[in-house]
C-alpha cells in the first residue's frame, strides 16, 4: 500500500508551490543535478542531492545487515520510504523542523492507517530506524505508538502528502494568489541608510557591494554584509541636495569601469550648484593606492557637466555596456511638460537633456575629456550632439543591462529603463541605438502634446509596458533576474513604483514578444516563514541593484528625505525553489581592510499574515497596441478614476461633523470612516476610526502620513488634509480593536482598505499609537 502511494507521487506531482516546501536545512527544495538512485521519486524535485542520496543508501544497506532476512524481505519497502522522507520537499514538516531550536523527529510524521499497517508488519524495524527510547517504550501499544508518530498538521503526514493536490499542484513554482500577485520573500541586507539611491559592484571578484546615499556618501560592504566604518567615497560637501522629501537632486549614480580590477577607475553622477545655478556633473575618480576600500578624492576628473534649468528631472543613471562605453541618462531639465524651446529638450538633438548619452572614457578627442563612439547614431549630423545615443526621454530613473539567459545568452545586452511620466502614465522601455521614446509628444502609449504626436516624422518607439497613475506615480526601473540562486525567476523583469510602493514584474512571451504583467506581493501564510526571511518593506522604492553574482536587490525607505536614516536594502527571495546545493557557491577574492568593520545587525521582522497585503484592484495595461498614427489608446480596460466623483463639501461616505457614533441610524459599508474628537476640538479633526467586517476600529500610526490623511478627509467631504496626527493626540480608542496597521496610501484611494496595509486586524501596536487627522475646507497654504 505504501509503495503504491509513493508511486502515485510521480503521476500527480506538477512541478511547480501552493504550500510551504522546506528542507531540513530550513531552505527551499531544489532539482538535483543528477537522478537519485535510492530516493528516485525525488529526482525531479526535493531536498537531496547525489551525496545525500548516497548517504541514505549506506544507511539503507546497514539497516539490511541488522535485520533478519525474512523480516527484511517484508519491510525493506517501508525502510526505504521512511529514509527517503529526508528528501521530501516537505521534510521540515515531516520531521517538525520548522523551528530550528527544537530537536528533529527521528522518524517522519506518519498518517494513521500507514502507521497501523507498518506496526502490524514491521514494528521491530523502528528500533533500527530510531534512537528514540520513548518510541521504543511504546512499541507494544498500537494506539499510543501511532499517536506518538502522528503530526498535528495532518495535511503533511506521510504518505498522504504525496497525493495531496493542495500541496503538490504547484510545487516548485512561484505561487500567485487569487488576484495573480506573485508571492516572493525578502532578506534584509543593510539598513540605517539615508535615501540609498544605488547599489553596485566592482566586477573585481571581491563580491563587495557599494551603496550610495543621496547626500554624497558611498559605503563599502563585504560579502558577509559587514560595512566598513570609513566611507568608500565622501563628496557630501559638494553634492547639492536638501532634507526636503522628494528632492531629486543629489548623488544619483555610480558605475565602476569594466577594467576596474586593473585601472581602479569609477564614475559618479551628482548635482552641483552655486547660488541660483545648478548642473549635473559626471566625474571620474580613482581608488587610493594605499587603501582599496577608499577613493582618492584628489583624483577627481570632471568628464561632463550639463546645465539644469530646473531642480527636478535630474536623471542620474550611469552604466557601462558590453561595448565598454559609458551610458549616461539625463532628465529633460525639469518643470512640467518639457517647456524648453519649440519641441522641448527631449526632442531636441542638439541638447544633452532628455537623452541617453554614450561616450568613450578610455580616450579623448576634439578637446573633450572623452571620445565619441564612432557608431553613435547621430555622428556627422550637424544638428545633433554626437554624444546622443537615444532621445525623447522624460526622466529615466534606473536602467539596467540584461546579463542574458545563463544557458543560452538570450536577451544579453538589452537595455531596460523605467521612464517617469508626467501626470497619467509611467512606462518601461527597451532602449535601442538611435531610438526616439516619444516624450513630450507621447506619455506612455497616449498622446501628450497632440501637435507633436501627429507628426509623421516622429517615428518614436513605444514602451514595452505602461501603467496609469491609479497604479503608481513614479516608476523605478529594475533588472531582469539572471542570478543563480532562484531558477524560477530567470527572465523576470522586476521593478517598482516609488509612490505606491508596488513591486511589479514583466515576463516576455518569446513567441509574441509581448510582456505579461504580474504584481509582486509578500508571501502570505507560511510562504516566507523561513529563518531570516521577512515579508514586508518600506514603501518608497528608490532603486534596484545586482550583486556580482547576479542576485537581485532593491532599496527603499520609510521617509524619502536625504537626511533620514530609514533606508533599507532588501534581497529578493523565491521561497518555492532554489538552485542545487553547491551550484551557486562564490569564492570572493581577499580584500585588505584598513578601517574598522561594522557587523550587520538586521532590524526588520517577519509579520505573520493570513493573506497578501491588499492592493488596489485597478490593473495596468499589459501590452502595447498595434502601431498606427496617431497611436491608439492601450487595449486594456480603463482602470477606475484616480479621484472619486464626490465634490468637496459633500457628506457622502458617512462623514459626521461632530463624530457622533450614531451606529444604529443606517448600515455601514466596509471602509467607511468617522472622526471621534475630544470636546472643544474643531470640526474636521479627530481620531480616525474605520468600519470593517461589521465593527468599528482604530488605525495605528505606523507609516501614517499626509497621503493617508487625504484619503480620510476626502471621504468625509473635506477638500484638504492639513495634518496626519500620530501618538493618539486626539485620544485612544481603547474600547475598540485596532483594525489597520502600516497603512501606506498614494492619496487617490477611495478608502483606507484600498491602501497597502498589513491585513485587517494584524498589527504590532497599542492604542497609544492611534492615528488621527486634521481636515479643512480651506486651502491651508492660502
Amino acid at each position: 500500500m505504501a509503495r503504491a502511494r509513493a508511486g502515485a507521487l510521480l503521476a500527480l506531482w506538477v512541478l511547480g508551490a501552493a504550500a510551504h516546501p522546506q528542507c531540513l536545512d530550513f531552505r527551499p527544495p531544489f532539482r538535483p543535478t543528477q537522478p537519485l538512485r535510492l530516493c528516485a521519486q525525488y529526482s525531479d524535485f526535493g531536498c537531496c542531492d547525489e551525496g545525500r542520496d548516497a548517504e541514505l543508501t549506506r544507511r539503507f544497506w546497514a539497516l539490511a545487515s541488522r535485520v533478519d532476512a525474512a523480516e527484511w524481505a517484508a519491510c525493506a519497502g517501508y525502510a526505504r520510504d521512511l529514509l527517503c522522507q529526508e528528501c521530501s520537499p516537505y521534510a521540515a514538516h515531516l520531521y517538525d523542523a520548522e523551528d530550528p531550536f527544537t530537536p528533529l523527529r527521528t522518524v517522519p510524521g506518519l498518517c494513521q492507517d500507514y502507521c497501523l499497517d507498518m506496526w502490524h508488519k514491521c514494528r521491530g524495524l523502528f528500533r533500527h530506524l530510531s534512537t528514540d527510547q520513548e518510541l521504543w517504550a511504546l512499541e507494544g501499544n498500537l494506539a499510543r505508538f501511532c499517536r506518538y508518530l502522528s503530526l498535528d498538521d495532518t495535511d503533511y503526514c506521510f504518505p498522504y502528502l504525496l497525493v495531496n493536490k493542495n500541496l503538490n499542484s504547484n510545487l516548485g513554482h512561484v505561487v500567485a494568489d487569487a488576484k495573480g500577485c506573485l508571492q516572493l520573500c525578502l532578506e534584509e541586507v543593510a539598513n540605517g541608510l539615508r535615501n540609498p539611491v544605488a547599489m553596485v559592484h566592482a566586477r573585481d571578484g571581491t563580491h563587495r557591494f557599494f551603496v550610495a546615499e543621496q547626500v554624497g556618501l558611498v559605503w563599502a560592504y563585504l560579502p558577509d554584509r559587514s560595512r566598513l566604518g570609513k566611507p568608500f567615497l565622501n563628496i557630501s560637501r559638494v553634492v547639492l541636495t536638501s532634507p526636503w522629501e522628494g528632492d531629486e537632486r543629489g548623488f544619483l549614480g555610480i558605475a565602476f569601469h569594466p577594467s576596474f580590477q586593473h585601472n581602479r577607475r569609477l564614475y559618479v553622477y551628482y548635482s552641483v550648484g552655486i547660488r541660483s545655478s545648478e548642473w549635473i556633473r559626471i566625474s571620474e575618480f580613482r581608488v587610493s593606492e594605499d587603501d582599496e576600500n577608499a577613493v582618492d578624492h584628489s583624483s577627481e576628473r570632471i568628464i561632463l557637466e550639463v546645465k539644469e534649468p530646473a531642480s527636478n528631472h535630474n536623471g542620474g543613471q550611469l552604466l557601462f555596456g558590453d561595448d565598454g562605453y559609458l551610458y549616461i541618462f539625463t532628465g529633460d531639465g525639469g518643470m512640467a511638460g518639457d517647456p524648453f524651446g519649440t519641441f522641448g529638450n527631449a526632442q531636441n538633438k542638439s541638447a544633452l537633456l532628455g537623452k541617453v548619452l554614450r561616450i568613450d572614457v578610455d580616450r579623448k578627442e576634439r578637446g573633450l575629456p572623452y571620445g565619441i563612439p564612432p557608431d553613435n547614431p547621430f555622428v556627422g549630423d550637424p544638428a545633433a550632439q554626437p554624444e546622443v545615443y537615444a532621445l525623447g526621454v522624460r526622466n529615466m530613473w534606473r536602467c539596467s543591462f540584461d546579463r542574458g539567459d545563463p544557458s543560452s545568452g538570450t536577451g544579453r545586452g538589452r537595455l531596460f529603463c523605467g521612464d517617469v511620466g508626467q501626470n497619467k502614465f509611467e512606462e518601461v522601455d527597451v532602449v535601442e541605438r538611435g531610438g526616439n521614446y516619444g516624450w513630450r509628444a507621447r506619455e506612455g502609449f497616449e498622446c501628450y502634446d497632440r501637435s507633436l504626436c501627429a507628426n509623421t516624422s516622429l517615428n518614436d518607439l513605444l514602451p514595452i509596458f505602461a501603467y496609469p497613475h491609479t497604479v503608481g506615480k513614479s516608476v523605478t526601473g529594475g533588472y531582469v533576474y539572471r542570478g543563480c540562486e532562484y531558477p524560477n525567476l530567470n527572465g523576470l523583469y522586476i521593478f517598482g513604483d516609488f509612490m505606491s510602493g508596488r513591486l511589479m514584474s514583466l515576463q516576455e512571451n518569446p513567441g509574441t514578444g509581448q510582456w505579461q504583467y504580474s504584481e509582486i506581493c509578500m508571501g502570505h501564510g507560511q510562504t516566507c516563514e523561513f529563518p531570516g526571511l521577512i515579508n514586508n518593506y518600506y514603501p518608497y522604492i528608490i532603486s534596484f541593484g545586482e550583486d556580482e553574482a547576479g542576485e537581485l536587490y532593491f532599496m527603499s525607505t520609510g521617509e524619502p528625505s536625504a537626511t533620514a536614516p530609514r533606508g533599507v536594502v532588501y534581497k529578493i527571495i523565491d521561497a518555492s525553489r532554489r538552485a542545487p546545493p553547491g551550484k551557486c557557491q562564490i569564492q570572493p577574492a581577499q580584500v585588505k581592510i584598513r578601517s574598522r568593520l561594522i557587523p550587520f545587525v538586521p532590524k526588520e521582522k517577519f509579520i505573520p499574515k493570513t493573506r497578501s497585503t491588499p492592493r488596489p484592484t485597478a490593473r495596468a495595461p499589459t501590452r502595447a497596441p498595434r502601431r498606427g498614427r496617431p497611436t491608439a489608446a492601450p487595449p486594456a480596460p480603463t482602470p477606475r478614476p484616480a479621484r472619486p466623483t464626490q465634490q468637496p463639501g459633500s457628506r457622502r461616505g458617512g462623514g459626521r461633523r461632530r463624530g457622533r457614533l450614531n451606529s444604529a441610524s443606517r448600515a455601514f459599508r466596509d471602509g467607511e470612516v468617522r472622526l471621534v474628537r475630544p470636546a472643544g476640538l474643531s470640526s474636521g479633526s479627530g481620531r480616525v476610526e474605520v468600519f470593517v467586517g461589521g465593527r468599528w476600529g482604530t488605525v495605528c500610526d505606523d507609516s501614517w502620513n499626509i497621503s493617508g490623511a487625504a484619503v480620510v478627509c476626502r471621504q468625509l467631504g473635506f477638500a484638504y488634509a492639513v495634518r496626519a496626527v500620530k501618538r493618539a493626540e486626539f485620544g485612544q480608542g481603547g474600547s475598540l480593536p485596532i483594525l489597520l496597521d502600516d497603512v501606506r496610501c498614494a492619496g487617490w484611494e477611495r478608502n483606507l482598505l484600498e491602501c497597502q496595509h498589513n491585513g485587517v486586524g494584524t498589527h504590532n501596536c497599542e492604542h497609544d499609537e492611534d492615528a488621527g487627522v486634521v481636515c479643512s475646507h480651506q486651502n491651508p497654504d492660502l
